[in-house]
This record gives structure tokens, sequence and C-alpha cells, in this order.
């Protein structure tokens, strides 16, 4: 299988390859693939000639560093004629590869180890800061709004709100759904 891929012998990845190149800046269809581009074919346009290897994020041929996600649907590189080599050398004992060909052959798989691609970034630096800005951007809204809005009507005060709700009930507003059904008038209380 893998002798088929190092030689070229992928029907279908070398024909909407060859059906995704650009010509004169734009897409044409070569006439030994005719059909319709479809989203699988945009897809493996991206792709390129990178060998499948797996399922990968929902079904789509993406490369994609990811601890969720372990193994890539594609390969980081595409196959070159010194990866191939490598790849028959890698059928033998691995005990004949050097260290530089056993990196070469996972840097054609992977282009990041675990370690670099979980790795902190500076990027926690912008998101504090933006979440800082945020903050105090919200406590000068908030101060600018109490100094240009005149006081609250003294309606707001919680003694003229009591006795609101005492004229409500007094004068047995709304006694079937209101605030008046609530109130149990032979003992005074809520009921």
């Amino acid at each position: 299988m893998n002798s088929l891929r190092c030689a070229g012998l992928r029907v279908s990845g070398a024909a909407a390859a060859a059906a995704c190149r650009p010509s004169a800046g734009r897409m044409t269809m070569l006439p030994a693939v005719m059909r319709r581009l479809t989203h699988h074919d945009g897809t493996r346009c991206m792709s390129g000639e990178r060998e499948y290897v797996g399922y990968g994020v929902n079904g789509n041929p993406i490369y994609i560093d990811c601890a969720d996600f372990p193994f890539p649907a594609i390969r980081y590189r595409e196959v070159t004629p010194e990866i191939c080599a490598l790849r028959e050398k890698e059928l033998s004992d691995w005990k004949k590869l050097s260290l530089q060909e056993k990196k070469a052959l996972y840097r054609h798989s992977f282009c990041q180890t675990y370690s670099e691609f979980q790795h902190f970034t500076p990027e926690w630096k912008l998101v504090v800061g933006i979440g800082l800005w945020s903050i105090a951007l919200s406590i000068l809204l908030t101060l600018a709004v109490n100094l240009i809005y005149d006081e609250l009507p003294e309606t707001f005060d919680e003694e003229r709100r009591q006795a609101q709700l005492r004229r409500i009930i007094g004068l047995q507003m709304q006694p079937i759904t209101g605030l008046s059904s609530k109130w149990d008038y032979s003992q005074n209380k809520w009921k």
C-alpha cells in the first residue's frame, strides 16, 4: 500500500489534484475528470497530494494539531521521493534508522510534537489585557451614567413603595389575579 502511494498511483487523489490545478487564474476541469466539484472535491483541493490516514475532526480531511484529536486525517506534508525511500527503510528494522531519519518521518506526518503544541504561548497576555480593558471600560461607563443621569424619582424610595403596596391592598385592586388576590383580608397577612 505504501509503495502504491509513493509511486503516485492513487487515482482518486491524483485525478482530483489534476482537476483542481489553477489555469489562467481560475479552476479548470481536465477532460479525463468530468465530474462536478462538490464539498469533498474542494477539501481534496486544499489537502493536495497528502496521504489520508484517518477519520479526522468530523470526518473532514484536514490537518490540525490538537490534543482532543491526536491523529489528524491527513499527513502534514506531501509525499516526496526522500520520504518514499525512508518509508521503504522504515519497513525493515527501526534500529537501522538514524535519529534524523526518525525525525524526518515524524515531521512528515506531524507538524509539532505534543509538548510543542501544548506549550503556553503569549496569547494569554492578550486575553487578560482585553479582559482588564473591558472591566475598566464598564466601570467608567457605570460612573458616567451615574454622573450624567439625574437622581431616581422619589417613587423609587422604599417608604413610597411600601405605601403604594398598602394602597393597592387597601383598594383591593385586581382581586382575582393581582396582588390583592394573594392577601388574606380577614387575618391581615399574605396567604
